[in-house]
């Protein structure tokens, strides 16, 4: 066996991560969908070890190089139901971490959001609790963010956490019924976007299919666009 067949083969598949972490593979479409949403607000819920609390400070507020290492123009505020999760790291990065249950706190957060962040989190609520999830972050977030695994295994209680437990294996069918979607491809989750950033998505790809089958509309549609501004 070479060496790059070796690397790949000793890979954990999906079903063998437990959290608070997550899979590897899909960190880096997590990330650029996210700096595409460029929101000014986050919501992460189910911070767990926050992985994407942490690398959404990083490639949102430092990325560009911002006026102060330690002044942050992003709010990301988090909530996580396991205290012993949290650690001064998390409170460096997060504005507000909530503990408690999402299904109970999120009808009592004030602030709205421009983006929330389901990161392999679903699968530890039953159907009706995630469907019941999903329409309180609905209401509160211009856009919501989810990964969920495609084969999600048994797990019942880690770290001495038992809300780790998975419940609920989801499938692509059961986010249909939300008419701003947009299913990103992956051979390990299920990685979708529901709201503004689906509609911004969905607008993209349609440009992109009318930019191949009509080629010759393309630049009097940019001389247009660039005339109008």
């Amino acid at each position: 066996m070479n060496e790059c067949c070796w690397l790949f083969s000793s890979l954990k598949r999906e079903s063998d991560y437990i959290m608070p972490t997550s899979n590897i593979s899909q960190v880096v479409k997590i990330m650029k969908l996210i700096q595409l949403a460029n929101p000014l607000s986050i919501l992460d819920i189910g911070v767990g070890f926050g992985k994407y609390g942490f690398l959404s400070r990083e490639y949102l507020d430092l990325w560009d190089g911002g006026d102060s290492y330690k002044t942050w123009r992003r709010r990301i505020d988090g909530i996580e139901i396991f205290s012993d999760y949290i650690t001064p790291v998390h409170h460096f990065i997060y504005n507000e971490i909530y503990i408690g249950n999402a299904l109970e706190l999120l009808p009592n957060i004030p602030q709205k959001y421009d983006l929330i962040l389901l990161i392999d989190v679903i699968e530890h609520f039953t159907f009706e609790e995630g469907m019941n999830l999903l329409s309180l972050a609905s209401a509160c977030a211009k856009s919501i963010l989810i990964s969920t695994p495609k084969n999600m295994g048994a797990q019942g209680s880690v770290f001495g956490n038992t809300y780790e437990t998975h419940k609920f294996q989801w499938k692509k069918s059961h986010f249909n019924g939300f008419r701003q979607n947009y299913l990103i491809r992956d051979r390990e989750s299920i990685i979708i976007c529901l709201g503004e950033l689906a509609t911004k998505l969905n607008a993209s790809r349609l440009n992109r299919i009318v930019g191949r089958a009509l080629p010759f509309l393309v630049r009097p549609a940019r001389t247009i666009k660039a005339c109008l501004k």
